[in-house]
């Protein structure tokens, strides 16, 4: 997409409005989302075959009390027993299905909770997601941050503590380059001691090349796993292709990264559907690359800028808390992140039956931490944030409400040698 169609003022042009108007109007203007684009990298894998034929064939509605009673009584989930735990004749079980995931979050993660935050370096976006803050047709305050700026946020994120970092773009190569990334990953291993990336796909070498940077994980989000509904919800850009993005965990771990993470957003379409496939995506490569690390994010629609009706379809916390229970008893050994989406009440307590994973002192602005970290007014230029956050607290805050709740907060567990 020509950089023309980034939106810095309060209009839109002539040829953006005609654009925008063409693609939610005409479906025969907008391109194959199962077609490759140039330069898009096409791995031979099993996995996306897998996932989809389950998800396609799952029925939430057959279970029945019966068959969620024998899930909870199995010693071993098996994912016929998570289907079970994830449709509406397990909502009455919620207290047990939380009692069982607490018990096993005990045994293989103790009373540990971990804390990290991210880092929005830019907002440009090539693609029109209608859902999210940074789509390229949304009238926001777009930025990209120097190399100067990003080693002063990080500077300004170290001193608070914090010694994990999740970066952060929106969408383009075009104003986010690999190489821009990658320096500010060199940067990120100056200050933290874990370093994440939450950007767009890009291809195995270029994952190899980030890893070398200093990146130890990589987190990409399906958004849906329903093809037909993601047609609907992305109408253009790179991100369009869904199986280009589907794989990108794949190629990640072919590139050498030591840990991937998986999340749908859940809300957008049938979320006991995104879920199922958001597991068993987990699960079939766990099998497949034993050695990496893998993790799921739980988040839920947010309110986004120029569209404060945005809100989690059928998704209530009662929902989300079942999901969150499903995946820990279906995948004992799988860290689970809860995001500042979420109320503090609700990531208190879920930290303590199934959640392994918070953030803190976040921002989804460009530019601000100084000002959201020191209270200090700030004449920088800063960048609108991509959709509005829940919970607000700080490390120190987040770090002592953890410990009230007698969790473990843990902000590193790697020795480098």
């Amino acid at each position: 997409m020509k950089n023309e169609f980034y939106v810095d003022s309060d209009q839109l042009s002539e040829a953006a409005l005609k654009k925008k108007h063409q693609l939610e109007n005409d479906p025969s203007s907008r391109t194959n989302p199962m077609e490759y684009l140039p330069g898009m990298e096409q791995i031979e894998s099993d996995i996306r075959e897998s996932v989809i034929r389950q998800m396609d064939s799952y029925d939430a509605s057959i279970y029945t009390a019966g068959d969620v009673r024998n899930a909870l009584d199995h010693e071993t989930c098996t994912v016929e027993d998570f289907k079970a735990l994830l449709s509406p004749a397990a909502e009455p079980f919620l207290e047990e299905m939380a009692q069982r995931a607490w018990a096993e979050t005990g045994r293989h993660f103790g009373n540990t909770v971990y804390v990290f935050t991210p880092l929005y370096i830019a907002n440009y976006c090539e693609n029109y997601c209608v859902y999210c803050g940074f789509n390229c047709y949304n009238r926001i305050s777009r930025m990209k941050l120097t190399m100067e700026q990003i080693e002063h946020e990080m500077e300004v994120i170290a001193k608070s503590g914090m010694e994990e970092i999740l970066i952060l773009t929106g969408e383009s190569r075009g104003k986010s380059s690999v190489e821009y990334i990658g320096e500010a990953c060199r940067l990120a291993r100056k200050y933290f001691r874990m370093v994440g990336v939450e950007i767009y796909p890009v291809n195995t070498d270029e994952y190899r090349y980030l890893h070398e940077c200093g990146v130890d994980y990589v987190t990409v989000f399906q958004e849906t796993y329903d093809a037909e509904r993601y047609e609907t919800l992305h109408l253009c850009g790179h991100k369009r292709v869904w199986p280009y993005r589907f794989d990108a965990q794949e190629r990640a771990l072919m590139g050498g990264m030591r840990g991937v993470g998986f999340s749908a957003l859940l809300g957008l379409s049938d979320f006991r559907k995104d879920a199922l496939a958001s597991a068993l995506h987990v699960w079939y490569l766990q099998r497949k690359y034993p050695q990496a690390e893998m993790s799921l994010s739980c988040p839920r629609l947010r309110p986004i800028i120029n569209n404060e009706k945005i809100n989690p379809l059928d998704v209530g916390e009662r929902q989300l808390c079942q999901v969150i229970c499903a995946y820990r008893i279906f995948m004992p050994f799988v860290g689970i992140t809860v995001s500042s989406r979420e109320s503090a009440s609700f990531r208190n307590g879920i930290a303590k039956i199934a959640a392994t994973k918070v953030s803190a002192g976040v921002s989804t602005g460009i530019g601000d931490h100084e000002s959201k970290y020191t209270g200090k007014e700030s004449d920088a230029e800063q960048g609108d944030e991509q959709f509005e956050i829940s919970d607000g607290r700080s490390l120190t805050k987040m770090y002592e409400d953890m410990s009230g709740e007698g969790l473990q907060p843990v902000l590193n567990d790697y020795l480098y040698v």
